[in-house]
């Protein structure tokens, strides 16, 4: 099969790969879509966790080709996508319910070859069904199900007023749920004008180019979506007093901040961290199937495998229009 390797930080190549050979309780899955994520660009610049070489690629979905023999609930031609963080079941984190902390944590794409490639394996107990979705919205189930975790670790109430800072597809699906979840005012900041047209659309009420031109606003919370330096370092300033900023985006592994001890003691701040998610998929399917969450017009380009790294650079680069790069293995 063609596959994408990160053979080491820097060094990409598309290449014929072994076809995956499942175990008795797992699945092969054919990939019909897998997006680009913030993360594979980490691991690309080995700045995120992961091992090398690998097949990056924990965003995705498809059709299963063959099960193993002590399957029981996925079947053959199923359309499915996969919850990528496989966990042990069995250490004090998954059985206290906080599998993203697992001990012997495996992520596909990540630590175990992943969905940039025209077939991969998983545990069936990591594979669902997508049902009605499409093969792009189904590879949306990841990153949606990562949003759902974080604003659930938010105390967001009915009426706050929300400050998301980034408009990538993560920074869109934040605004778009934190409205859901009862958000009076969202309002969203990036340098990308492209994006911010589309934030205005997709769930923002306000926009902004600069942070600065909000100086003076305060907010009951405030979503740090880029993982950058600046807006992290910058982004208690725009909380309310005994409000709440979540950091989100994912910074580089090295990266070092500085905050004012003092800010955060006498305005009675609350900085709340998030990592990937806790068995948010069937909400993430939910959301995506009753239409309250449409991820499609966060969808562009639309690529084929060869054209990976095309995909990668553009993201680094943060061309106009560029959102969710969904890679397609098939073509």
């Amino acid at each position: 099969m063609r596959a994408v390797l990160i053979e080491k930080p820097g060094v990409i190549s598309v290449q014929e790969a072994p076809m995956p050979v499942i175990e008795d309780d797992e699945v092969l899955i054919k990939v019909m879509s897998s997006g680009i994520c913030g993360t594979d660009v980490h691991i690309f610049h080995g700045e995120y966790l992961g091992s090398y070489p690998i097949i990056p690629g924990h965003e995705f979905s498809g059709i299963v080709e063959k099960v193993g023999k002590l399957t029981k609930r996925i079947q053959v031609g199923d359309h499915v996508a996969v919850e990528p963080n496989i966990a042990c079941d069995d250490c004090e984190n998954c059985l206290e319910n906080r599998q993203n902390f697992c001990v012997h944590w495996e992520g596909v794409g990540v630590s175990r070859p992943g969905g940039m490639a025209e077939y991969v394996k998983a545990p069936e107990k990591a594979v669902f069904s997508i049902g009605s979705l499409s093969f792009d919205e189904g590879a949306f189930c990841e990153p949606l199900s990562c949003v759902l975790h974080g604003i659930e670790q938010i105390p967001l109430k009915l009426g706050d007023r929300v400050l998301v800072l980034g408009a990538g597809p993560i920074g869109m699906l934040l605004a778009r749920t934190a409205k859901i979840r009862g958000a009076s005012t969202i309002v969203q900041v990036d340098k990308n004008p492209s994006r911010l047209a589309m934030a205005k659309a997709y769930a923002a009420d306000e926009v902004f180019n600069d942070l600065e031109l909000l100086k003076g606003q305060v907010f009951d919370v405030v979503i740090e979506a880029s993982g950058t330096k600046y807006l992290l370092e910058n982004s208690l300033h725009f909380a309310r007093s005994g409000g709440s900023v979540l950091f989100f985006g994912v910074p580089k592994n090295d990266l070092l901040i500085q905050l004012s001890p003092f800010e955060i003691f006498s305005r009675s701040l609350k900085i709340i961290g998030t990592y990937t998610s806790v068995r948010n998929s069937m909400q993430a399917l939910r959301l995506m199937e009753s239409h309250q969450i449409d991820v499609r017009p966060l969808i562009n380009p639309i690529l084929p495998l060869s054209s990976f790294s095309l995909g990668v650079q553009s993201l680094v680069e943060g061309k106009e229009g560029v959102m969710k790069v969904m890679i397609k293995p098939q073509q």
